[in-house]
């Protein structure tokens, strides 16, 4: 089975770098774009089987990628998954309603992001291979002060 080809378009250098390292580790291609000018032309020369995208890019958010990707018949079918430091609350419906097929709040648990994409590349080497313990996420309360991390969901 080829690998599954996922282009990643975020501006942070270090951040691009943490998902090069762990999706290479899954046996996945990785492109790069690293602002919203470039994510469509990078989109349709890399051609990848999904997308994870930033909000917070240079040259336009990252709602604005997710317009271009929606308007061109060939991008518009690749999943997204929006991965974001940007409040949960405030985007993650709005990410949702423009298209994309999942919401993951920065910074990102492992196993979270790859139930994800195993679960919107189902062809994908990681089908049904995914830890299936508990995803945990540290959330903070309303003062910034991080609590326990508490489990989001149970993979089967």
């Amino acid at each position: 089975m080829s690998s599954n080809r996922i282009l990643i378009i975020e501006d942070d250098a270090d951040v691009r770098l943490g998902y090069h390292i762990l999706l290479k580790s899954h046996g996945f291609l990785t492109f790069f774009a690293v602002d919203s000018i470039s994510a469509v032309s990078e989109a349709r020369k890399s051609q990848p089987d999904l997308i994870i995208l930033d909000l917070g890019l240079p040259g336009g958010d990252g709602f604005v990628v997710l317009d271009r990707f929606r308007a061109n018949t060939y991008l518009a079918v690749i999943p997204v998954i929006v991965v974001s430091a940007r409040g949960v609350h405030a985007y993650k419906q709005r990410s949702l309603d423009a298209g994309a097929a999942a919401y993951v709040q920065k910074p990102w648990d492992d196993r979270e992001l790859l139930a994800i994409i195993a679960g919107l590349l189902p062809a994908s080497h990681l089908a049904g291979k995914v830890d299936a313990g508990p995803v945990l996420r540290a959330t903070s309360d309303a003062t910034g002060q991080m609590n326990k991390p508490a489990p989001l969901f149970r993979i089967s």
